[in-house]
């Protein structure tokens, strides 16, 4: 029996299969992980504007613009969402709506879930709400079977 596994938190995804034969001990094997460089990123990398850099009139007193970061962390947090669930939508379509099981953070979890496809979420084994993204395969393992 195979299973898919995601693992996944803000900065890190990664995808296994969880391989189990009645003539072998279950073992993950790592199929993909990527780092999602925009949550690496700070604010002020993303702004390439400073405020007041640039002037917004000709008279002696120009003007300065103060344009404000109005919820970017906030947006670039609900685009690397929708990136995830994107990916685990087609990972888990391309597997043909194999079983799967979801390993995230509190926060994140429910956020993903509201993004998948009914399909994808239908098919989904178990949900485990924790962040194991630096856990070893080892000690990943022994909390997906104990799950």
């Amino acid at each position: 029996m195979n299973r898919i596994v995601i693992v996944t938190d803000l900065g890190h995804f990664k995808y296994y299969r969880l391989i189990k034969n009645d003539m072998e001990s279950p073992r993950l094997e790592l199929q993909e992980e990527y780092d999602i460089i925009d949550a690496h990123k700070k604010l002020s990398e993303m702004i390439t504007d400073r405020a007041g850099r640039f002037g917004m009139g000709n008279e002696k007193k120009d003007l300065k613009g103060y344009g404000e970061a109005h919820n970017l962390e906030l947006e670039n947090k609900k685009k690397i969402i929708r990136q995830i669930a994107e990916d685990i939508n087609k990972i888990i379509k391309s597997e043909g709506y194999k079983k799967w099981y979801l390993v995230a953070g509190k926060t994140l979890n429910s956020a993903i879930l509201e993004r998948l496809d009914p399909k994808v979420k239908e098919a989904l084994y178990r949900n485990i709400v924790a962040d194991h993204v630096k856990t070893k395969k080892s000690d990943l393992l022994e909390v997906l079977l104990s799950a």
